[in-house]
Order: structure tokens, then sequence, then C-alpha cells
């Protein structure tokens, strides 16, 4: 692929539009039956903006003290919740951005949340513990410490929560209120995602390797030689491949047969500096990636892992979020600057 210029979409992506928040942009979502873009920023702040034309619908601002650390969007869209500095987390409509139920857990940051796939819970976390409640923020039940602040949680089942911690992975039946599994390893877990049957479990570690089991056999294995920690992690809708971060480079393992244990990863080099985001699209084996210099490029992956680049673009800063429309006809990317950007992504016939 030639050069790219400042700005300037190539390939597949085309130009779209561009908007501006007021602060680093942590966070962003397509949200409604119009597609609508939901983006958040570290000072507080929420906009809604068209999904087609980039128009602001309307902003909020300053809705946590100290700062925004967390955005989840209901899986119908009717509504999300926010998280920040304060230990409150809003549950709010988005139609207008007015909060509807206010929630507070503890006094410590909550750092994460997560919407069960049916919509019925809500999973937030909230330093070393994780509670649960109903979509009308009424608690259902809490974890219980873990051994170390929550670095990560994805809903497994309906039912199920898998949370990440120093030392373990920590698989939660919640309509039991009990513990269902738990896959230990010494070390420091800084991410983790799930296959999409939820199966295999990858985690990003502090001493630069991804270590993952398979739920199924017990059997875990460790993916070495990173130059950095890879906190960027993402699985293929189909659970065979898995992109990971942690340098310049994406290392992409795959998951058919024995691998990929023994066998080779495919490469893809491209950025000019580390990876900062990655994103596989709702279908087909089309992802993207972002780095911290700003560039993003759309790469069309064979069932090995290796691929070519269909598209790419520059932000102003680094890349923090990338997401794809529900139906994949573009891409968002937000970056530390503030930037919202959106791409159409045509292949062409």
């Amino acid at each position: 692929m030639p050069d790219l210029k400042t700005f300037a979409p190539q390939g597949m992506l085309h130009e779209g539009w561009t908007a501006q928040v007021d602060d680093y942009a942590l966070a962003c979502g397509w949200i409604g039956e119009e597609d609508n873009l939901l983006v958040c920023d570290v000072a507080g702040g929420l906009s809604l903006f068209a999904g087609q034309s980039g128009e602001r619908i309307w902003t909020k601002s300053n809705l946590h003290q100290g700062g925004l650390l967390a955005l989840a969007i209901h899986p119908k869209g009717d509504y999300f919740a926010t998280s920040g500095q304060d230990g409150c987390v809003l549950i709010c409509d988005s139609q207008q951005g007015e909060i509807l139920h206010s929630i507070q857990p503890g006094n410590v940051w909550v750092e994460h949340l997560a919407w069960s796939d049916n919509g019925e819970m809500l999973a937030v976390a909230a330093s070393k513990n994780v509670h649960i409640y109903n979509s009308e923020g009424v608690e259902t039940w809490c974890t219980g410490e873990h051994p170390s602040t929550v670095s990560s949680m994805s809903w497994s089942k309906p039912d199920e929560l898998a949370t990440a911690c120093y030392g373990k992975v920590s698989f939660f039946d919640i309509s039991r209120k009990q513990v269902a599994q738990e896959l230990k390893w010494q070390g420091s877990l800084v991410s983790m995602v799930l296959s999409p049957d939820g199966d295999i479990v990858a985690c990003g570690s502090q001493d630069n390797s991804v270590h993952f089991w398979r739920r199924s056999t017990g059997l875990d294995a460790e993916m070495t030689g990173y130059p950095g920690k890879p906190s960027q992690l993402a699985f293929d809708q189909s659970g065979h491949l898995l992109a990971t971060g942690g340098s310049d480079q994406i290392v992409v393992w795959n998951f058919q047969g024995d691998g990929p244990e023994g066998s080779l990863p495919g490469q893809l080099v491209l950025h000019p500096e580390a990876i900062s985001s990655l994103a596989f699209a709702h279908e087909g084996l089309f992802l993207a990636s972002g780095a911290r210099d700003g560039s993003v490029f759309v790469w069309l992956l064979d069932h090995n892992g290796d691929g070519n680049p269909l598209g790419g673009a520059f932000t102003a800063e680094r890349i923090s979020a990338l997401c794809w429309k529900p139906d994949d006809t573009a891409l968002a990317a937000i970056d530390s600057d503030g930037r919202v950007s959106v791409w159409p992504f045509k292949i062409r016939g």
C-alpha cells in the first residue's frame, strides 16, 4: 500500500466524517436502531453523534467527579452504563442521555462494566469485588473479594461471568451464586478475551506473554517473546484466530486443529508504532488495527492468520478504541486528542 497522507483514508476506507470531544476519548459504541455513535471522554463527557452525518445529537458533561473510566452499551441499545473515579455507576437513557439509575457499589474506582448478552444483568468491577445488578440497578449478588484488583471481565454465557486478576481466571455461575471454574497461573494478567463459544480463554500477562486455556480440556499453554505487554487481544467470530498486540506488529495465532502450539503465527507488519487497539468485524476475517501514532489499517486475513491491508488512514494521536458498525459498513476510531473519525468501509466487487 502506498504511503498514507495524514487524515486521508485510502483503499477500502473512504472519506466519512470527523468530530471532536473535550478530552481524551476513552470508549465508543454504535447505539440504537439508527446506529448513532456514542463517545465518552476521560473528563466525564458523553456525546451522541448521528451515525451517517456526524451531527451532534446531545452532549453531557462531568457525569463522574474525577473522571470517567468505563462505558457499556446495553445489547438492545436502549440505554448504557458508565462508571468513574467517584465510585458511581450510572445507567442512562440512550435517546437523551438522561440518568435513569445511580448505583454506588463502594467508595472505590469502578474500572470495568459488562452487560450480559441478554441484557438482564450488569457486572460492575470495583477494585477486588464484582457486583451483579439487574437492568434497574438493583444488586442481586457480589462475588466476594478476588486476590487482587480485577483487571478484566467478560460474560461467557448469559449466566456465567469470567474475571481475571493476579494469578487466576475465575468463572462464576451467577444463577447459583458460586464459582464454576478457576484457571490458575502464577502471574499478573493484564487483559483477557474469550472465544465466542467461551471455551478458549486468552490473557495478556505483565511478563510480555499471552497465556491461554481450553476450558473443555483443562490444557493451557503460553506464547512468549512479545516486546511489550499484549494488552490488546481480539478473537474473530469463528474463534479460530486470535489477534494480539504487544509491539508494532500484530501477531495472529491459529487455534484450529492442534494449534497454536507448535505452529508459527501470522504477522501483520505496517504500523510505525505499537498497537493500541484491535477489532474484528462482525462477519468475515476483516481486522481493524490502530496504533500509538494514530495509524489505522484494515486487514483481510486468511485462515492461517496471515493477511494483507485493504485500507488505512491516520488520525491525530494514539488510537484509544476502534468500533465496527453492526453491519460492518463503517469503522469508527477515537483517539487521545478527543478526535472522532468514521470511515465508510466498502469492498470493491
